[in-house]
């Protein structure tokens, strides 16, 4: 069994996302070293609840890890060019082993083109389309990951633009407001060397939120 981290290192001075680490206490005041920190739980690897975009959706009480664990099936786009829409047919394309019940992994290995640190990651990035969001849900899945801004609109915070209303957040209202539970920010997804295995998603228990924190881990068996 080989155990792959798809978990995106938490980071201070991050450019977009503000995280507050410091010191509680040290070694030189006595009682050992303790770190306290804070950040938004939208930032970095991790997890949505329908509350995100719904006022009517269900919140991180009703997400069960049955919900974000289990069988999972790699979807490769990353042969989709930088800045493109990502269509149906592309998605259908790579995605001809997904099952009824899986985890879908939405693989671009952006992270290997674009460096989440960088206004790049989010200005070049490839996005889905309504359509291919269709499909996915359509075919069943119970949980999508995606290691790119999957949302084209994600980067209007960089440009300026003014957010649009939900049905442009295409993901978010076709797979997440439908229950499909979402992880953003995946990364190291390259080093899946399997199309089916089992993904571990494990949210920090943040009662009634609209999200959490999340690890996420792959299983993939022995070849």
């Amino acid at each position: 069994m080989k155990l792959i981290d798809l978990s995106t290192p938490i980071r201070t001075n991050h450019f977009r996302w503000e995280v507050d680490r410091r010191f509680a206490k040290t070694h030189d005041t006595g009682g050992g070293q303790a770190t306290w920190a804070g950040w938004n739980v939208h930032a970095f690897t991790h997890m949505d609840s329908p509350r995100h975009v719904d006022p009517e959706g269900f919140t991180t009480d009703a997400i069960t890890l049955d919900m974000t664990t289990g069988p999972g099936a790699v979807v490769d786009i990353s042969d989709v060019p930088a800045n493109t829409p990502i269509s149906a047919e592309a998605i259908s394309k790579a995605g001809p082993h997904l099952q009824p019940g899986d985890f879908a992994l939405i693989r671009a290995r952006w992270d290997e083109r674009a460096s989440i640190d960088t206004p790049d990651f989010w200005l070049r990035a490839p996005w889905m389309t309504a359509e291919a969001s269709i499909w996915l849900r359509e075919k069943g899945i119970k949980a999508i990951g995606f290691d790119f801004p999957q949302d084209h609109c994600i980067r209007f915070f960089l440009t300026g633009e003014k957010r649009p209303p939900l049905p442009e957040h295409v993901t978010h209202h076709h797979l997440l407001a439908r229950g499909i539970i979402m992880f953003e920010y995946l990364c190291n997804m390259g080093a899946l060397t399997q199309p089916r295995n089992t993904v571990v998603g494990l949210p920090l228990k943040l009662p009634d939120s609209d999200g959490a924190p999340a690890r996420v881990i792959v299983m993939e068996e022995a070849a």
